[in-house]
């Protein structure tokens, strides 16, 4: 975008016109279909239920065109510092490892990661073998355990647990983020000290959640080794860039991280070893394949075919033309029951920004919608009935697959007849007409008063991703297109989507309040918090 920040246009003809053509009418158009329904791999993007026509869709297409959104792509692949605020290059698509038909990173980076990803090869190829001990690790491993938070948890968290059909016999792995001292209490419950491999994710090495509950297993498992310090270093395995910090904490293994690449983009890298000792390092590279396949399909496609580009104009469309505040992501797939949670970050972390980097003046119009949602077919008998006759319209978006992990065809008939049912539903409705006529009895007041109720307006759009079935490629391919989305949206609201301060506060004045809370009644100068923090220290004093 240029210095001048011009705000985004109206596309007032457009919208008005859209205004008075309801979805029934748009979705039978055959032309409009072939233009909105778009293929990358194994995964098909339908936007055919967007409140969007051809007309709409090209000027939509012909703005963003004269954005220069090629030249910044390409800028973002070949390692320029686009992180402005940090002054970072935004490499983390250099991360597939060598998967990508048009690698564009400098050289040294990407021998730099492929050489972390031989390492992680090693190590998770001699767990697997239980020959840890070769390379400094314990040996016989039934358990490993993450121990991180936001991009160091839910990247690799969600890929776990969608891939759960790959995972490799005898290991189980398990995911500790919050500082809920419960959750760590439950976990070591479940585990033997002796046969659990532990892995901190902490760029800095120095997140206080991170930390503290790395410190709570390097306790449980130095005592189960009688306070044998080089035996339990055995059971750590840091992803750090702070070298130092890690050795005087004491792990066997440091496995590198970069300063190109934000957290929430970091699951293509060590951040991701947890996936690697859950699916096998081949089953990595597959994941990794994905993304790269749908790097390249982002690199190469016109704005017309592109998929990331197609999904910023839905996004653009709904928050900006339309005034839609939030988006439900719904799957229809048990094994992405974490997607909602995994996008929240991504997109909210990454878009959630009010000011232009450049010259810190503030953006003209809205920028990232809240993103929720969760399972299907769950979600129908939860908020469903608020999204179809609630007084605001969400935007939906449907993932299903085609081919399931099991071999139940009625269950898998009946889920995808949800998932075509609802979207069909949400932008079909049915008329106050259609519901009278259903209305048999009672007197004509009851039958209209019953039909008003039973009305559905429509015309509330979705999106819908079918994957042909969930794999590491696939499953890759999925994120990567998220993540250039967002890309493209942070290109176009003219926005850093790289850096992350909005958290940052939080963390600093946390810091503040703790001793007042960790030491006794009489410590800390209360005076220092404003009125409402002060009153709730001292109630919690009071009642311990």
């Amino acid at each position: 975008m240029d210095s001048k920040h011009a705000p985004l246009p109206s596309f007032e003809e457009h919208a008005s016109r859209l205004s008075h053509t309801h979805l029934r009418t748009l979705v039978n158009d055959d032309a409009r279909a072939a233009r909105l329904r778009k293929r990358v791999g194994p995964i098909l993007l339908d936007i055919t239920r967007q409140k969007l026509d051809i007309a709409a869709l090209d000027a939509v297409g012909h703005y963003i065109e004269g954005t220069g959104w090629q030249a910044a792509r390409d800028a973002m692949f070949e390692g320029k510092h686009i992180n402005t605020s940090e002054d970072r290059a935004v490499l983390h698509t250099a991360l597939r490892g060598g998967a990508s038909r048009h690698p564009a990173a400098p050289a040294d980076v990407r021998k730099e990661v492929a050489d972390a990803l031989d390492q992680m090869e090693l190590l998770v190829n001699a767990v697997h073998k239980g020959e840890g001990a070769s390379v400094g690790l314990i040996g016989g491993v039934t358990d490993v355990v993450n121990i991180g938070i936001g991009g160091s948890d839910l990247g690799p968290r969600l890929a776990v647990h969608a891939l759960e059909q790959f995972h490799v016999k005898g290991i189980t792995s398990h995911f500790l983020t919050n500082v809920d001292g419960q959750a760590a209490a439950d976990l070591m419950k479940k585990l033997d000290p002796a046969h659990t491999l532990v892995i901190l994710v902490s760029k800095s090495f120095n997140t206080q959640e991170t930390l503290l509950n790395g410190g709570v297993f390097r306790d449980w498992i130095l005592k189960a080794n009688n306070g044998d310090e080089a035996k339990t270093a055995k059971h750590f395995i840091a992803v750090s860039s702070n070298v130092e910090a890690v050795q005087k904490w004491g792990a066997s293994q440091i496995l590198p991280m970069w300063d190109y690449v934000g957290g929430r983009f970091s699951l293509w890298s060590a951040v991701g070893a947890s996936i690697a000792f859950s699916i096998g390092m081949q089953g990595f590279r597959d994941l990794l394949a994905g993304a790269a396949e749908a790097d390249d399909h982002f690199r190469t496609a016109g704005w017309q075919d592109n998929v990331p580009v197609l999904l910023a104009i839905a996004e653009l469309w709904n928050r900006n033309i339309l005034g839609r505040s939030s988006r439900a992501v719904v799957p229809y797939v048990d094994y992405l029951g974490d997607l909602p949670s995994y996008l929240q970050q991504l997109e909210m972390e990454s878009l959630g920004k009010h000011v232009h980097p450049d010259d810190g003046s503030e953006v003209k119009g809205s920028t990232v919608p809240v993103v929720w949602g969760s399972i299907g077919t769950n979600a129908q008998h939860a908020y469903f009935q608020a999204l179809h006759q609630g007084t605001d319209t969400v935007p939906l978006e449907f993932i299903g697959v085609v081919k399931p992990a099991h071999t139940l065809r009625e269950n898998q008939d009946v889920l995808l007849s949800n998932l075509l049912a609802q979207a069909a539903a949400l932008s079909l409705g049915k008329t106050f007409e259609e519901a009278l006529a259903e209305a048999k009895t009672g007197s004509e007041a009851e039958r209209r008063a019953l039909a008003a109720q039973r009305t559905f307006k429509g015309d509330r759009p979705s999106t819908v991703f079918m994957l042909d079935a969930l794999t590491p490629h696939s499953l890759g391919a999925l994120i990567a297109l998220y993540e250039h989305k967002v890309f493209m949206l942070g290109h176009l609201w003219g926005i850093n989507a790289f850096d992350q301060w909005g958290v940052e506060l939080g963390k600093v004045i946390a810091k503040q309040i703790y001793p007042s809370l960790a030491n006794d009644k009489s410590a800390g100068d209360l005076g220092q918090f404003d009125g409402a923090t002060r009153g709730l220290i001292e109630a919690i004093r009071d009642r311990r």
